[in-house]
């Protein structure tokens, strides 16, 4: 309807969303839909303020009328009027920075008549002008009054065809409305009154010894148990299988040779139950239900029978730990298997202790940053945590009654949640913003090195994937953001080290992961 395809998003203010819950999370850098969105009864734009088109003046908007129809708490809503003639002397200017660029066919370059010109380019150029001028005008409006937009302003124009043909040629102001949500103010505390308890495990050799048992339980042999021997838990059996349900044979319901550790629970629920006390060419039909979230659909909650030979009982036989061991998985001795190992777990320790020195961090900013956070942000955090959870308790075939709650009471729960890490988002974005603290491309490049040693054969993939998708980027610039705002804050911060035991270091974690 008004001559150009779209306006392109406003480049808000984003919240660094910490770390904090329920797992790492990284910041959103998603943008609105670029094409405008078609209302009820009228069409909605979201206008890009930041991006200047081609010719714009940069100057400030004359003989403009700004009325504020409506203030809601950070929400705020302006009528605003431009006149016809303002619209129609930029449409103009721009026509004649046309003039000495257009090639047309019967014409000179730059003695193209500004009649014809205006024929052909005139209701284009106006629709282009009015988008500028949207532009301009908002950026006025908002930098006058110090706005900091939360989100991207909304922007409605007039629909009626008769109204839209007469601002596209010149013969009638332009009226329109921008709705807003704001960042508020957000006084920042002393840092320096901050006192953070930083708890430190030392490694000890029980602790190295423990890791290395470990390895050599994930790497030990198995040995033949003879005939008559019977499966354990924590045997390994071999076995052959044909399933069926209701008597019909079914795609992947069949195996041959296949290694089942019993009490691994790397099958289905209850079929490595059924196994043990099977010997050695005993056959037998184990009967299990598929899960509800199994990935198959067309076999999810379905009771399925295993009609199941055991071809070999072998049981676990303990791994010698020596030199021999150390050189079977490329070390040169047992020696400096033990050092790798503390090497290992000295950066596990150091890396719970960041954990929680952030989490107490975080929290100690909750406590003395206490402010309405513009509910359109909140929303949306609440939206996007409630649709995972809602997918992970579906996919677990799990209901709210099965975590001792009721759905309102986990929204209810949830929202405080998303209130509390929008609002740490905007107190480390402040934080950044008034302290200069950036994140540099070499930053990022690291980042993505980073991503890419972790997915083997693959890292052209990813590099290209990152490459190409900002969003993607911004998700990996936020949490170095996020970490370098908070080694500020710990620089400034009373800090001082407790040493703990290793429990007490991983104590409640996940609890705690939860109330953040």
């Amino acid at each position: 309807m008004w001559g150009f395809e779209s306006l392109r998003p406003h480049q808000t203010l984003r919240a660094f969303a910490p770390n904090d819950f329920p797992e790492d999370r990284l910041p959103k850098g998603s943008r609105p839909p670029n094409s405008p969105t078609r209302g009820a009864s009228h069409w909605s734009f979201k206008i890009d303020n930041d991006r200047p088109l081609a010719g714009a003046s940069g100057k400030k908007i004359d003989a403009l009328q700004v009325n504020e129809t409506d203030e809601d708490g950070l929400k705020h809503e302006f009528q605003i009027s431009i006149p016809a003639a303002d619209l129609d002397a930029k449409a103009d200017a721009r026509l004649a920075d046309l003039k000495d660029k257009v090639r047309l066919n019967g014409f000179r370059p730059g003695k193209v008549p500004p009649a014809h010109l205006k024929k052909l380019y005139g209701r284009s150029v106006m629709a282009e002008t009015v988008e500028q001028t949207i532009r301009d005008t908002n950026n006025q409006i908002f930098n006058e009054r110090g706005f900091r937009l939360a989100t991207e302003p909304k922007v409605t124009m007039p629909t009626e065809e008769k109204a839209v043909e007469d601002i596209l040629n010149g013969k009638a102001d332009l009226t329109y409305t921008v709705a807003i949500e704001v960042v508020p103010a957000i006084a920042l505390a002393d840092f320096k009154t901050f006192s953070v308890e930083k708890p430190v495990a030392d490694v000890t050799d029980a602790d190295v010894d423990d890791a290395i048992k470990r390895i050599a339980d994930q790497n030990r042999d198995y040995a033949d148990k003879g005939e008559g021997a019977k499966a354990e838990t924590g045997d390994r059996v071999t076995i052959s299988f044909k399933g069926t349900i209701d008597g019909t044979p079914f795609d992947g319901g069949t195996g041959e040779g296949i290694q089942v550790l019993i009490g691994s629970n790397t099958f289905i629920p209850g079929f490595e139950d059924q196994l043990v006390g099977i010997g050695k060419d005993e056959t037998r039909t184990l009967k299990v239900p598929f899960p509800k979230n199994y990935a198959n659909a067309e076999l999810a909650g379905k009771p399925a029978e295993f009609e199941t030979t055991a071809t070999l009982i072998e049981s676990p036989k303990d791994k010698p730990i020596d030199d021999e061991f150390a050189k079977m998985l490329g070390l040169e001795s047992l020696d400096k298997l033990k050092e790798a190992a503390r090497e290992r777990l000295t950066a596990e320790f150091a890396g719970a202790t960041r954990q929680r020195v952030k989490r107490l961090l975080l929290d100690r900013l909750d406590e003395t940053h206490r402010f309405d956070a513009p509910q359109s942000l909140v929303d949306e955090e609440f939206n996007l945590m409630w649709n995972s959870i809602k997918a992970e308790m579906e996919s677990a075939g799990k209901t709210f009654a099965d975590e001792d709650t009721t759905e309102d009471a986990a929204k209810e729960e949830y929202r405080k949640i998303a209130d509390r890490r929008v609002r740490l988002g905007l107190v480390l974005s402040e934080i950044g913003e008034k302290n200069k603290i950036t994140v540099t491309d070499d930053e990022v490049s690291r980042a993505v090195i980073e991503r890419a040693r972790q997915m083997p054969g693959r890292e052209k993939e990813v590099w290209d994937f990152y490459r190409s998708n900002a969003q993607a980027l911004a998700q990996l610039r936020a949490p170095i953001f996020e970490d370098k705002v908070v080694d500020f804050i710990l620089e400034l911060a009373n800090v001082t080290e407790k040493k703990v035991s290793r429990e007490d270091l991983y104590k409640d974690d996940d609890a705690e992961k939860s109330a953040a």
